[in-house]
């Protein structure tokens, strides 16, 4: 249905952050399933919260600088979520990043957005901050092996065909809304596999539905793809049948009528155990 950020913000009270662009399509599908007797109510916030991602390696320094808070490591762990001010800004604060560096989503109130940008600005000069976008952001999250909703997770895959089957609680006593087909898929194993992939690319990038070949044979396609700026290559992800995933060669990828050699990316490029994401 989508890709959400689940937070737990009290005993009786979550946080759900998805795709904005989505956010009536997942209303619905959400009031949809709600309980008869009222016991859980849920709001759709809007453009009444918005937010902002602090990244990097200095990130944890710059947003110390701007809260009485602890946000050490060890107050504040990969994956914590709090409330906090910074300055006298009141936030929500979760300590997850979609570039695989150290990194935090904040949430404020939108009257509070423009003062919390400004608190980084200053507070991140001495530590050469810089602005980045959604390009910026998708050649990041590349180098990291991290799929994006809409095309790597889309309600056609199932979870152990993504790779997110370590994400369901299959064990779970609760009879959860795609409980059986999860099983199911367990069992069977799927069809497919995502795979990522490092591309002998030229002067074009692969944007997705390009074809991906092994043996000369067409066995699958791109769900998308771009410059790894860091790492300085191009990169593609997609999905194959199962039965090839071991196979370290043979692969091509079509590109603007070229077949261009291309190679299993098992490890991420960069920081390949996530070591300064959780740092």
């Amino acid at each position: 249905i989508g890709d959400f950020s689940l937070a737990c913000l009290a005993d009786n009270d979550f946080l759900i952050v998805g795709s904005g662009i989505a956010e009536n399509y997942h209303m619905r599908w959400f009031l949809s399933h709600l309980p008869d007797d009222g016991s859980v109510t849920v709001t759709s916030h809007n453009l009444g919260l918005v937010g902002l991602t602090l990244a990097g390696p200095k990130a944890r320094d710059v947003l110390q600088a701007c809260t009485f808070d602890d946000v050490s490591h060890a107050a504040m762990p990969f994956m914590a979520v709090r409330k906090m001010d910074i300055g006298m800004v009141p936030a929500i604060v979760g300590r997850v990043s979609y570039t695989g560096d150290l990194g935090y989503e904040i949430w404020v109130k939108p009257e509070y957005l423009a003062t919390l940008f400004d608190q980084f600005m200053s507070a991140g000069a001495d530590h050469d901050i810089k602005l980045f976008g959604a390009r910026a952001l998708n050649a990041l999250r590349l180098e990291k092996n991290f799929g994006s909703w809409g095309r790597e997770y889309r309600p056609i895959y199932g979870a152990v065909e993504t790779g997110l089957d370590r994400f369901v609680a299959y064990d779970k006593d609760a009879d959860f809304i795609g409980k059986a087909g999860a099983l199911a898929e367990r069992e069977s194993g799927g069809k497919l596999r995502l795979c990522n992939f490092v591309v002998d690319a030229k002067d074009a990038d692969v944007i997705g539905d390009e074809p991906i070949s092994h043996a000369g044979k067409v066995v699958g396609w791109v769900t998308s793809g771009g410059f790894a700026h860091a790492s300085g290559v191009s990169m593609a992800q997609g999905y194959v049948p199962k039965e090839l995933v071991d196979e370290s060669d043979g692969w091509q990828i079509e590109l603007l009528s070229e077949q261009l050699n291309a190679r299993l990316q098992r490890e991420p490029l960069f920081d390949a155990n996530a070591g300064r994401m959780r740092s």
